[in-house]
């Protein structure tokens, strides 16, 4: 959810106009976007636990010498569809990397700031509609 459609909810509920019954709806529609997202976090954590150690186990398979170092991490992206198939996809895939390391090191360099402006802020958010 974006910080628009949290200033608007917050604008909503703040409004002494709006009923009791809304505000109800208006909760149970939280607390279902909070399941989801919690649901979401729960499956990125296990992926992300599952590339670790698979990473690990790569990392630790090349130190021992072992035939084939690289069996974890193929089996892992294997089950999630992620493996390159072809030669242009090898080449976009590691161009793609070349590029998130060049970014990540701009952002490094250079931290993004807080635009300063002396206009009012609006909400926008269109994603979530609100009981009228």
């Amino acid at each position: 959810m974006s910080r628009s459609e949290f200033d608007d909810i917050r604008a909503y509920v703040a409004d002494e106009t709006t009923h009791a019954g809304d505000l109800l709806s208006v909760a149970r529609d939280l607390i279902d976007d909070l399941e989801r997202a919690r649901l979401r976090e729960a499956a990125l954590r296990s992926y992300y636990l599952r590339l670790l150690t698979a990473a690990r186990a790569t990392v630790a398979a090349e130190m021992v010498g072992a035939p084939d170092p690289l069996a974890f991490l193929k089996h892992e992206l294997a089950e999630r569809g992620q493996l390159p198939l072809d030669g242009d996809a090898v080449h976009r895939i590691l161009s793609d990397a070349r590029a998130a390391e060049a970014l990540l090191a701009c952002l490094e360099q250079n931290p993004p700031g807080r635009p300063r402006s002396s206009r009012a802020r609006t909400c926008v958010g269109t994603s979530r509609s609100l009981p009228r």
